[in-house]
């Protein structure tokens, strides 16, 4: 079987080191060199291509992401950004994502056996995620615009405090690999009388509240990093914090989210499967289910449930995926009614909500 063959760019020695060794620890990766500037790491890839390339953001001679910029411009190369567990650090490895990154991982650190175990998994499946990254759907490239919403409805922005009828619908969402970009497309599309939504985007720890931030500057709707006993309700988006289990509860008439610790499910914490499971004991056929672009089959078995129960699920097509991985599960499993491209998913959703 022919490895994934990796470069890892880092100006410590301490996290090149610590990275090969995790890489290599994992059968399918190969890592072919490590480069502590992008000087160095230019003259690497003229001798050998790799197939992916983790790159530190803040290096000397070069900061990352103008060497992000010119690889994409001259060796389109999926590139997964590693970066430090800081405010900063989110704030730029989000820049990076814009310039055409398509992952981020937390550098390694020391921690009890567990953690360093759950950190390979993670750095890993990271990797191998990006390799199958279609650059076409990725780089640069702006995902086709859904058409005009009828729902426009012109209120105040996120704070509708209105009790939720217990008809209310409720949107989960699940993204990986590619799932900034795609999210961004989907809630830009939404009205400020949107349903309540709930997302599980797979990213580290700190850096989901940055990601909130922006897309909350960007969108109709508000958008905020999800906390513990949040109320879903319209006009609002709530993303599951990095490094957290986010469930769906009820109380009477209104839904609100259990945020909690908890072991690796399907691989992820927050997992999507965590999330859709709780929408299909609480919401049931009041449950709108999307699947988006993402490696592995974190989703499926819960969109599964979530069908079972009555709720009507919508999964993006491989066209417009960057990577078709957990949409592609789902549909097997059967668990999907309906297959679409990304652009034409908010109408869908706001149809089925009764608002389009």
């Amino acid at each position: 079987m022919k490895k994934i063959k990796v470069l890892i760019v880092d100006d410590s020695a301490v996290v090149r080191n610590t990275l090969s060794e995790i890489l290599s620890s994992d059968n399918e990766i190969e890592v072919i060199g490590s480069a502590s500037d992008p000087f160095i790491a230019a003259n690497k890839i003229k001798e050998v291509i790799p197939d992916v390339i983790t790159l530190d953001i803040e290096m000397p001679k070069m900061d990352g992401i103008t060497f992000l910029q010119k690889i994409m411009s001259q060796y389109p190369i999926p590139v997964v950004i590693c970066s430090s567990l800081t405010n900063k650090g989110s704030t730029t490895a989000l820049k990076a994502l814009e310039s055409g990154a398509v992952e981020i991982i937390t550098k390694p650190q020391l921690g009890t056996k567990k953690f360093l175990e759950e950190s390979r998994i993670h750095i890993c499946d990271t990797i191998k995620a990006a390799s199958l990254v279609n650059l076409k759907n990725f780089v640069n490239k702006k995902t086709e615009i859904a058409p005009k919403l009828s729902a426009d409805v012109i209120l105040a922005k996120a704070n509708n405090k209105a009790m939720l009828r217990t008809t209310e619908k409720v949107v989960v969402v699940g993204a990986s690999t590619g799932g900034t970009e795609a999210l961004r497309v989907f809630l830009e599309s939404f009205p400020l009388d949107s349903p309540g939504i709930v997302i599980v985007q797979h990213m580290p720890e700190n850096f989901t509240r940055s990601f909130a931030e922006r897309l909350d500057s960007l969108c109709k709707l508000s958008v905020k990093e999800a906390e513990n006993n949040d109320t879903v309700i319209r006009g609002r988006a709530l993303i599951a914090p990095g490094n957290k289990h986010t469930l769906l509860k009820r109380s009477g008439a209104r839904y609100y989210l259990e945020i909690k610790d908890g072991p690796l499910v399907s691989r992820h914490r927050p997992s999507v499967d965590v999330l859709f499971r709780s929408a299909a004991r609480y919401a049931g056929k009041n449950a709108v289910g999307v699947i988006m672009t993402g490696m592995g089959d974190d989703g499926a078995r819960g969109m599964e449930e979530m069908k079972a129960t009555g709720a009507y699920n919508i999964a993006q097509d491989e066209k417009t995926c960057v990577v078709f991985g957990m949409p592609n599960e789902a549909i097997k499993r059967g668990a999907v009614d309906k297959i679409s491209p990304l652009g034409l998913i908010p109408s869908i959703v706001l149809k089925e909500c009764k608002m389009a």
